[in-house]
């Protein structure tokens, strides 16, 4: 199996700055474990998309280890384009609008 291009639009980078800040300033080296548990979920969802459900229209999701945030993506035949990484408790109509 193929893995796939990613491709993280620039509002879904915005979402990863803001948690890895907020992060290290809880504690020092905890933004970097979640850049890290990041980095390997979209690794995981390169390799094969289809595994995650598809949540809203052609959106999937999948849970990023670790921290309570998920990895809102579209997949197509070469590409995974990252809508957003936000929080569990954010409302969905924050990233349904990033389509």
């Amino acid at each position: 199996m193929n893995q796939k291009k990613v491709i993280v639009r620039p509002e879904a980078e915005a979402d990863i700055t803001d948690a890895y800040q907020w992060y290290e300033t809880q504690r020092k080296g905890l933004g970097e474990s979640f850049l890290l548990c990041v980095e390997e979920a979209l690794a995981r969802a390169s390799r094969d998309p289809t595994i995650y459900p598809i949540i809203y229209q052609k959106a999937r999701r999948l849970l990023i280890h670790r921290f309570p945030f998920g990895l809102f993506f579209l997949a197509d035949e070469k590409d995974i384009v990252v809508l957003a990484v936000l929080h569990a408790r954010r409302h969905p109509k924050t990233w349904k609008e990033r389509r």
